[in-house]
């Protein structure tokens, strides 16, 4: 029996969609808005998403439309 390994970007995605559906944030916010809640592990995230080729203005619902986080 295998273990499927989460990509960590999947578990970010879960987080943020998370925060969508408490109202915390609104799809339609930019991804910035993360940074708030994330504090110190923040410098990470952003790296990771911009790596994957996301600006901070982008708004949280193109992050949560990535259906793939495949790293080729």
């Amino acid at each position: 029996m295998t273990q499927q390994v989460i990509h960590p970007m999947v578990k970010l995605q879960r987080n943020v969609q998370s925060l969508v559906n408490s109202n915390i944030i609104k799809p339609t916010d930019s991804i910035w808005k993360i940074a708030l809640l994330y504090g110190d592990e923040w410098q990470h995230w952003k790296h990771e998403l911009v790596d994957f080729g996301f600006t901070m203005q982008d708004p949280v619902k193109d992050l949560l439309a990535v259906e793939g986080w495949d790293e080729e």
